[in-house]
């Protein structure tokens, strides 16, 4: 049914006494060219969202509706639907996010959207279930570099028999843009060029960028599936942002960093389906009890509270030019070097410690970066020598300079990633030791590496204290990319203790029940 402009201003409260919005609401023809999605459910709510697309440059506010019906039929279950209306406008991009309330826990849904009489692509959504759950079916993924690939991997998640909820943990997007920049030498960048064609700093830059990423129709069809919940890693401000700034941001040239920062999460929070903090702010760690089975935490660990990364090149040279391992782990043992914040550490004890007394069987750690301790590995020292000709003779000359630089820092036995907990193991430390205090059957599902991981986690005593399963990148190249011939899954898994299985060539995503 085609609503007109004077009966939508009527249904959304709007009359004679509202001339501001009577003078600039559009009525014109819209599209919903970036899908739908539904979010952060829980047992009696959750999130729908979408972004209406005015065809007129410069349009006003937009009114529309929505509607939540259960799935399947009968008198009962149709009391169970729900609708409602609402505005949007161009304050936020257009995009429309409603929290419905109400819902009966463990039901499956359909929903939708209409405004000037089009109606969206239809999703299906699901509250979490409350008291006995025999299972729980998730997928997890991370990394999805537009430029770089097809989405396949989304499409795959879409096609799932079942899926309860997909959890992504970071890297949504990527700032990145521009001829050179990171992933424009793939097979199919010409095809799948970044918009805008630079580096997003821009509120404007970030919004366009979500908007190429939701035009994606394989994505779309994984937001249409099941509900999401996510959490930023750093790509969606800047590479390996930190609390106080980002590798990629020179403020010199790019303003302030607290001013960018605050750009990029505004168009974040416009364009993902996530319940947002009541102050605007960036402390988005969540709790999802799926029944008596697990509880799920969301863990912000990049703009919050998180001290500058370490650097190999700028933090591991001694007064003569020399490494200075001694120093370098002097700064890396540091104890008030975090990655999380006084508060958010208190948060997840006490959390961890409800999930556990209330009889929750398994705690799930929704985290950006790998969490196991993983030491370079020397290829020369596991590999033997013909293996290891044999990998070196099809490594470029770079690839070559690469791999003497792992091999220096691999004799001073030092981390792989210091981006990673590994550049935090005392902050890791006061993880595990929550995890512990409430003796809490914990899994790690990670993103960020561009790998598969299956991991033991050990505490600094050699306790174990937690599974982490990585997922690699949805299109994300790996180091498997950058060396194809040398089996750094193999051998990182062969020199450390930690690491039960790594794969860095392949894509997809991570399969949990």
């Amino acid at each position: 049914m085609k609503i007109d402009r004077r009966r939508a201003l009527a249904l959304l409260g709007f009359g004679a006494a509202s001339p501001a919005f009577a003078q600039t609401a559009y009525d014109g023809p819209v599209s919903f060219q970036h899908g739908v999605a539904s979010g952060d459910p829980l047992q009696d709510r959750l999130i729908l969202w979408t972004r209406i697309t005015p065809a007129q440059a410069g349009a006003g506010d937009i009114a529309y509706r929505w509607r939540l019906d259960p799935v399947g039929k009968g008198r009962k279950l149709a009391k169970l639907a729900r609708s409602g209306e609402g505005v949007t406008g161009p304050g936020r991009d257009y995009t429309v996010k409603v929290d419905v309330t109400g819902l009966k826990p463990g039901r499956d849904y359909v929903f939708w959207f209409e405004a000037n009489g089009v109606t969206s692509p239809s999703g299906k959504t699901r509250t979490l279930p409350e008291g006995k759950t025999p299972d729980v079916v998730l997928a997890v993924a991370s990394c999805a570099l537009y430029p770089n690939g097809y989405f396949n991997a989304y499409g795959a998640i879409a096609a799932l028999p079942r899926v309860d909820a997909i959890l992504h943990v970071g890297d949504y997007i990527y700032e990145y843009g521009g001829p050179g920049s990171y992933g424009m030498d793939s097979k199919v960048a010409y095809f799948r060029p970044h918009d805008p064609p630079h580096e997003c700093e821009s509120l404007d830059d970030y919004r366009r960028r979500h908007a190429q990423y939701k035009s994606d129709p394989m994505l779309q069809a994984a937001h249409a599936r099941a509900p999401w919940i996510v959490v930023w890693d750093d790509h969606e401000t800047a590479n390996d942002s930190y609390k106080d700034g980002a590798e990629n941001h020179t403020p010199i040239d790019e303003g302030l960093w607290s001013e960018r920062k605050a750009r990029a999460i505004k168009a974040y929070y416009e364009w993902m389906p996530i319940r947002e903090p009541a102050d605007g702010g960036f402390a988005i760690n969540r709790t999802f009890h799926f029944g008596d089975l697990a509880s799920l935490f969301m863990l912000e660990t990049r703009l919050t509270a998180r001290d500058k990364q370490l650097v190999y090149d700028r933090d591991l040279a001694g007064m003569d030019g020399k490494p200075d391992a001694k120093g370098f782990k002097a700064k890396l043992y540091d104890p008030d070097r975090r990655m999380m914040g006084e508060a958010q550490e208190q948060w997840l004890g006490q959390e961890l410690a409800n999930s556990v007394k209330t009889g929750r069987t398994w705690q799930v750690l929704g985290n950006e970066v790998v969490m196991a301790r993983v030491n370079v590995a020397s290829f020369k020292k596991e590999l033997d020598p013909a293996a290891y000709a044999k990998a070196m003779a099809g490594v470029s000359e770079a690839g070559k300079r690469r791999m003497e630089r792992l091999e220096l820092v691999a004799s001073l036995g030092l981390p792989y990633g210091l981006d990673m907990w590994d550049g935090y193991p005392v902050d890791r430390e006061r993880v595990y030791s929550a995890i512990k205090a409430a003796g809490a059957r914990t899994i790690v599902v990670t993103g960020d590496s561009h790998a598969f991981w299956a991991n033991e986690l050990y505490d600094a005593a050699g306790t174990r204290v937690a599974a982490e399963f990585g997922t690699t990148g949805i299109t994300s190249p790996g180091g498997g990319d950058a060396l194809p011939t040398v089996p750094l899954g193999e051998v990182y898994a062969k020199a450390n203790k930690e690491v039960v299985y790594n794969n860095q060539a392949a894509k997809g995503f991570v399969l949990l029940t």
